[in-house]
């Protein structure tokens, strides 16, 4: 598959997870309804909250995640070849004006975007990892980056950030109401009955499960494309590739401030390395490293 069918067909099927999604969430509202009477209520809801949980997160999201990371502005003359590296890539990706640029205080090598649009977003990279890449490595982490930012990965991911929350808020009221006996006004209708406030127990406790490997599986997806996109914009794979080996091999590449809310927005998560399994890889916010790798040896 060449590049430009790799992007398409992520952009497919990351859109598709997110519809799927939604439908999940609008389906808990309704359960939720049901217990209280309106399944209807339920959905109205669950789209009441969505949207005040949206509006904030879509102003204030990005200035709160360059906060919890300890991202610091970066600025000339100290930083001006990593700025003048961001302003010219952003010439080449298109964009209308070259997003901010930030620095963590880290040997880590990490990176990641954030922002609600392609006009109003960040890059942000370790100094670690500036110290550590030669020009054309920083050059495909960068144009990785920007790729995020020009697909609108930023925005979908915040999308799907913003439906977990709501999920696990929609969860938890649903469970408090199960565990103390309250709401529950819809006292008729049989074993239809039993069967939603089965079903409710049921969302209850995995709708969170599900709602976050969901967000985590789009993740995935997004890391795909922007390799895919960045190494189409450096027309130089091997650039994102080689700095990916040195990611790979970094010995300690724990990012401190780093949390499991923004472990996915980094190029490569930003813990410490732990044994392969099912399980990790289900709940793994990247894809596996060799396999990038691969795929970008390939273009």
């Amino acid at each position: 598959m060449g590049i430009y069918e790799e992007i398409a067909s992520n952009k497919r099927k990351s859109y598709l997870l997110v519809f799927f999604f939604l439908v999940f969430i609008i389906f808990v509202g309704y359960v939720v309804g049901f217990f209280y009477g309106s399944g209807y209520f339920g959905v109205g809801l669950a789209l009441f909250i969505g949207t005040i949980y949206f509006l904030f997160s879509y102003y204030g999201g990005a200035n709160a995640i360059l906060a919890l990371t300890k991202s610091k502005e970066a600025k000339k003359p100290k930083y001006t070849h990593l700025i003048n590296t961001v302003e010219g890539l952003s010439i080449a990706a298109g964009l209308a004006k070259p997003p901010k640029v930030y620095v963590i205080e880290d040997t880590a090598l990490n990176a990641f975007a954030t922002g609600r649009s392609p006009e109003h977003s960040s890059v942000t990279v370790t100094t670690g990892l500036l110290e550590k890449l030669n020009r054309l490595e920083l050059e495909g982490v960068i144009a990785h980056e920007l790729s995020h930012i020009k697909n609108y990965d930023i925005r979908v991911m915040m999308l799907a950030a913003v439906m977990v929350g709501i999920t696990v808020l929609l969860s938890d009221f649903l469970l408090r109401s199960f565990l103390w006996g309250r709401g529950g006004r819809n006292k008729e209708g049989g074993q239809l009955t039993i069967v939603f406030i089965l079903l409710g127990i049921g969302l209850a406790i995995l709708a969170p499960l599900v709602g976050e490997v969901m967000k985590l599986a789009i993740s995935r997806k997004r890391e795909y494309l922007a390799d895919a996109s960045g190494a189409l914009l450096t027309r130089y794979p091997k650039g994102l590739a080689d700095a990916l080996k040195k990611i790979k091999e970094d010995p300690d590449p724990l990012v401190d401030h780093a949390n499991k809310a923004t472990a996915h927005l980094f190029i490569s998560t930003p813990f410490r390395k732990s044994k392969k399994s099912f399980m990790k890889n289900l709940f793994s916010t990247h894809p596996p490293i060799d396999n990038r790798i691969k795929k970008l040896e390939g273009m």
